[in-house]
């Protein structure tokens, strides 16, 4: 997933990264009084540095989430946004050490992987996904969910190379893109598009009955086996349907649920061939549709359209709102939360909305090149 798994899996990457240099027993074994004397002054020292720090930052973030706010505002009233509605500086930077691990503390637990979401499935919903006879009929079923629902062909596959690496099966997890010994998924996010677990149950939330809807037309049109078959699959939807809307259409409502075995088991059908399509298009159609809504009539570029899907939809539609002539002027830090851009390198090291862009287009242009990006826009 890119630079989205900097965003969304940083608590993840950075815990991983961290505990790689910490001094930590190993299981069963008992940590010694000199692990634990290093383990405290290393943290007296971070938290010394730390300190520090914060009396630098928290001013910046506090005048950053200000101006934001007076932005939505001043959209919301439909007034012109200018230059010095945006933070011109960019943040101070924090170089001191990192934070230690607790050795005498259990590690993470790891995070669900593909066999996890079939198997909560199975056991929550009775659900086997009807996964595609290859990765290209995949793709075919994606094109033409996608080109049916207005999204173009270059920004679908150029999203798809830049999230699934140009070469990405329908089934690739962030972490697990490439076959190297050791890899680990570092966040739930899966497919073309890089849904996370939480993006699939706010999307049954809130779309699911549209997409009952379309299942139940195909049926119609379907001999008695395969309707059978496909009625059956709309009924386990539905449940999982009926899941996703038990709570209010709030995210960090959806989180919680997306954590559950019953949230996990709604993140399988991205790997249905009838439903996973519907999902990774709806979450680009959903970015598209919300700029339109806003007033934004320019068709999204897709280093656009994968800002949304990147930073969120308010946070992305903030960004591309932003003129051309003022791109190269404005931060990046703007559009972040002061933990999400200390856990992105990418956004701190490309720190204006241009420099941001015109590297999101160059990962694009280099990753659409590979077999995969090639065949989904084959497909078109």
């Amino acid at each position: 997933m890119r630079w989205a798994r900097l965003a969304v899996g940083s608590l993840v990457a950075i815990a991983l990264v961290s505990a790689a240099g910490a001094q930590t027993a190993s299981p069963g074994q008992a940590v010694t009084a000199a692990q634990m004397a290093e383990y405290r002054a290393r943290l007296a020292e971070y938290n010394a540095a730390r300190a520090a720090y914060q009396g630098r930052a928290t001013p910046y973030w506090a005048a950053i989430k200000e101006k934001r706010s007076a932005r939505y505002a001043k959209r919301r009233a439909r007034r012109e946004i200018a230059l010095d509605d945006y933070v011109l500086t960019q943040p101070p930077d924090y170089t001191g050490p990192r934070k230690p691990i607790d050795p005498s503390q259990p590690t993470a637990h790891a995070v669900p992987v593909v066999a996890d979401f079939l198997r909560h499935a199975a056991e929550q919903f009775e659900f086997v996904p009807e996964r595609p006879a290859s990765e290209i009929e995949f793709k075919k079923v994606y094109a033409r969910v996608a080109s049916a629902v207005g999204l173009t062909k270059d920004q679908a596959v150029r999203v798809y190379g830049f999230e699934a690496t140009g070469n990405g099966k329908y089934d690739v997890q962030a972490g697990l893109e490439f076959d190297k010994p050791g890899a680990m998924a570092i966040t739930t996010a899966l497919g073309y598009n890089q849904l996370l677990s939480t993006n699939s149950v706010e999307l049954l939330a809130e779309q699911g009955r549209q997409f009952v809807e379309t299942l139940k037309s195909r049926a119609a049109e379907l001999s008695s086996v395969k309707k059978a078959a496909l009625e059956k699959k709309i009924a386990i939807l539905q449940k999982m349907v009926a899941f996703s809307r038990s709570v209010r259409d709030d995210w960090n409502l959806h989180e919680r649920l997306a954590g559950t075995p019953k949230g996990l088991a709604v993140h399988a059908l991205n790997l249905d061939i009838d439903v996973g399509p519907l999902l990774q298009a709806q979450k680009l159609l959903n970015s598209v549709n919300f700029a339109k809504e806003r007033g934004y009539s320019a068709p999204l570029t897709a280093a656009e359209l994968e800002m949304m899907n990147l930073t969120g939809d308010g946070n992305g539609f903030d960004m591309v709102s932003l003129p051309q002539s003022l791109r190269s002027q404005v931060p990046t830090s703007n559009f972040f939360n002061q933990s999400g851009y200390e856990h992105n390198p990418v956004a701190r090291r490309n720190n204006v909305v241009s420099a941001l862009l015109s590297a999101t287009d160059a990962v694009m242009d280099r990753e659409t090149q590979l077999q995969g990006a090639k065949d989904l826009a084959a497909a078109f």
